[in-house]
């Protein structure tokens, strides 16, 4: 019985935990209303003036691949390429599946490849969060919370294809958690995840909003 008591409640701190980093989505500008008989959509990312915790992206590269590489040489160098190219490979691929996923019985999806769609909206990635992963042992014998999701804020902009001046829509978004079922430790796997909750929540917020 007290098991089953003690179970109980970890699934509750757990639930109302992951609750607090409820994304929140914002139109801040304009209306989604160009976008009703709009089938396709070319998207891009951009990543430039963003904040990794409290400080630059710079400053943080800086500071975490020296750590690294006083642990092992060589091995921060490396964890620095691959943070640009996760990008890439993991997050704004898993970005794409899980929008078009939700979007897939109205006909609609995004791409980096739609040279013909009218429309672009670009993703603005401002902050990150990387979060981190401490083992079991350590959560049980140490005290403290084993790991703690990923987050990213930003803002999404709409533009005509035509001409990328003229602003059509923005939306804000903030705290997209990212918490990885498997390899909770990888820090590019936790972020990944935060890009495809931002990609099946604004998917269903265009839903919601009965823009398609």
């Amino acid at each position: 019985m007290k098991k089953h008591f003690a179970l109980t409640l970890f699934l509750l701190f757990q639930l109302s935990f992951y609750n607090i980093f409820a994304q929140q989505l914002t139109v801040i500008n304009g209306n989604l209303e160009f976008l009703k008989n709009t089938t396709k959509i070319l998207v891009k990312y951009k990543y430039d003036r963003m904040e990794v915790g409290k400080m630059s992206e710079i400053a943080y590269l800086e500071k975490r691949s020296h750590e690294l590489n006083q642990k092992e040489p060589g091995r921060g160098d490396s964890w620095k390429v691959k943070w640009y190219e996760d990008r890439k490979k993991r997050f704004e691929p898993k970005f794409e599946e899980l929008f078009n996923k939700v979007l897939q019985n109205k006909g609609v999806s995004v791409n980096a490849n739609y040279p013909n769609a009218d429309y672009v909206m670009t993703i603005h990635t401002q902050w990150t969060e990387p979060g981190y992963f401490a083992s079991y042992f350590y959560s049980r014998y140490g005290g403290g919370i084993p790991s703690e999701p990923a987050l990213i804020s930003g803002k999404i902009t709409f533009t005509e294809a035509a001409d990328s001046s003229k602003v059509l829509s923005e939306i804000l978004f903030y705290d997209s958690p990212g918490k990885p079922m498997g390899a909770p430790w990888d820090t590019g796997e936790r972020i990944k995840e935060s890009y495809a909750k931002l990609g099946k929540s604004l998917a269903s917020f265009l839903i919601k909003n009965k823009v398609f």
